[in-house]
């Protein structure tokens, strides 16, 4: 993850069905327009965290006559990585609902998703792409023009017009800007305009800007004409003499430029649940434990608020989830450390509703004892985290306790030695216990040690769930409350690791597109 808030710039693209014949089985493939292609816009809206009511937050501009909008206009937000930010993209044909965590969490910051809306057919896809907005406040105004391009309509000359796009940091391009069509001739001059240069270049003067030169078709077929690459650098070099860039076509391979930038981190997020008899007879209605048909007990409130921003980041969306402190069937032997889904080869739940459903069935099947022992779960973790040490990935694990715990000193061990470790710990304590114990372990006033030997890094984050508790009974905003503190420490504590390792931001990967059709001139 990056920084707890920073500002991401979203790019919306989108490919959508078309067909004014016939499918083979006999029904129309969905277009609005009868005679053309459709002209489509998305519409974005965010949700209220309070009301959870959805409120327009922009539209893009109308592209006319396409079935694969490339869309200029971007949507800049403010992003919290320890907030569930749900998004709910709009258009004529249907829509998508994901949260902004899984955008930025995807690969490349890149994510592709179907369009739902209409029963039975298919809406098309949306393409979201997300990168963090630079400071950058600079704007550029220029003016192009163009010499003896090359001829493309047969009654009459070429309609020129020019795409602008950055270069993204995986080596493909987003569009940044479109000129004007220039209608009939070979040698257009077209309109000065100014763009900002962080939407050029992201502020980094020597990012590869690439121009493309069409010719407008009123069907929206446009024909490539050629093509040149430059830089922001190079352009601003021209401001008392004209620059001379020469249009090629067919395409050529533009060299990849290498760029600093957030690299890609992998989250693996693992859940410890306290199954200690401190908490309660799950069947009664005053354990911390109980199932009420009504609503989510404490335990499942942090699992559900914590877990549903976690796994936006978390590629496999698989996390290893463990009980303490119970006796097991048959024999009743006590467990420290058992799966959920009673699985020992392989204790990962699909996703978090799969961590949820295990919780639920251990509740049924195990019987609550003690005692209560932290260590054997956080050195399981710290065996996964020491195996991976350059920097591709971050481990989280989260304890959720009623705070009564019996192995305090090797506790410390283990989170001293986890310290050196790409991982973090939260733990959220349960029910009315006063938790000086995990205030302790939190190591904001004095950092955790074990027999003089200092934690490298403060890695554990505790938080009593009671202060989160909204007063009305609302459980959204008591969840959304909660995980906004617990995480909010995450970013700082994955860069630190970092640091003290010199780990440098990895690129990443090649994006493995389809190619991009001609743009459509609106």
């Amino acid at each position: 993850p990056k920084s707890s808030s920073y500002t991401p710039v979203l790019t919306v693209g989108g490919k959508l069905p078309w067909g004014v014949e016939k499918d083979p089985c006999g029904g129309n493939l969905l277009d609005l327009d009868t005679f053309s292609k459709s002209d489509p816009m998305v519409v974005l809206y965010t949700q209220s965290r309070a009301s959870q009511e959805w409120r327009e937050f922009g539209r893009t501009e109308v592209i006319d006559n396409t079935l694969n909008p490339d869309f200029v206009r971007k949507f800049v937000l403010d992003y919290f990585f320890e907030e569930k930010q749900n998004l709910r993209f709009d258009d004529f044909l249907g829509q998508a609902f994901l949260a902004l965590g899984e955008v930025i969490g995807g690969q490349g910051s890149r994510v592709e998703r179907p369009l739902t809306g209409v029963p039975g057919k298919k809406c098309g896809t949306i393409l979201l792409i997300a990168e963090e907005l630079s400071n950058c406040r600079d704007i550029a105004t220029m003016q192009l023009c163009a010499n003896k391009l090359d001829k493309k309509d047969f009654f009459g000359k070429s309609d020129p017009f020019l795409v602008f796009y950055r270069s993204n940091e995986d080596g493909t391009f987003t569009i940044c800007h479109k000129t004007e069509v220039v209608k009939n001739t070979l040698n257009p001059v077209w309109q000065p305009f100014s763009i900002p240069v962080r939407a050029l270049c992201n502020g980094d003067y020597d990012r590869t800007v690439k121009i493309d030169v069409y010719d407008w078709d009123r069907d929206g077929s446009h024909d490539f004409i050629g093509e040149f690459t430059t830089s922001y650098r190079e352009l601003s070099k021209a401001q008392n003499q004209f620059t001379v860039y020469e249009v090629l076509n067919p395409r050529k391979k533009c060299k990849k430029k290498r760029y600093v930038n957030s690299g890609t981190v992998s989250l693996n997020f693992t859940v410890a649940i306290d199954f200690t008899a401190s908490n309660g007879n799950p069947l009664q209605p005053t354990s911390l434990h109980y199932m009420s048909p009504y609503q989510l007990s404490a335990y499942a409130m942090a699992l559900k608020a914590v877990g549903e921003i976690i796994q936006d980041y978390d590629s496999d969306k698989l996390f290893p989830a463990y009980g303490f402190g119970a006796k097991l069937p048959p024999e009743g032997r006590i467990s420290h450390q058992f799966p959920l889904n009673n699985n020992d080869e392989d204790p990962n739940c699909a996703g978090i509703e799969g961590v949820l459903e295990s919780y639920f069935q251990s509740l049924r099947t195990v019987q609550l004892y003690g005692p209560t022992y932290f260590a054997p779960v956080i050195n399981q973790v710290a065996r996964a985290a020491a195996k991976i040490s350059d920097g591709s990935q971050y481990y989280v694990l989260l304890i959720i306790t009623d705070g009564v715990i019996s192995d305090m000193t090797q506790t410390k061990e283990a989170i001293v030695s986890a310290s050196s470790l790409p991982m973090s710990i939260i733990i959220v304590g349960v029910g009315p216990a006063m938790f000086e114990a995990m205030e302790e372990l939190d190591g904001d006033d004095v950092r955790v040690s074990y027999r003089g030997r200092y934690a490298e890094r403060d890695i554990v984050q505790f938080v009593p769930f009671r202060d989160y508790v909204d007063r009305s009974g609302n459980q959204v905003l008591s969840m959304a409350r909660l995980a906004k503190d617990v995480l909010a420490e995450i970013p700082e504590q994955l860069l630190s690791y970092m640091r003290t390792r010199d780990i440098q931001p990895r690129p990443p990967p090649p994006a493995n597109l389809s190619p991009t059709p001609a743009p459509e001139q609106p």
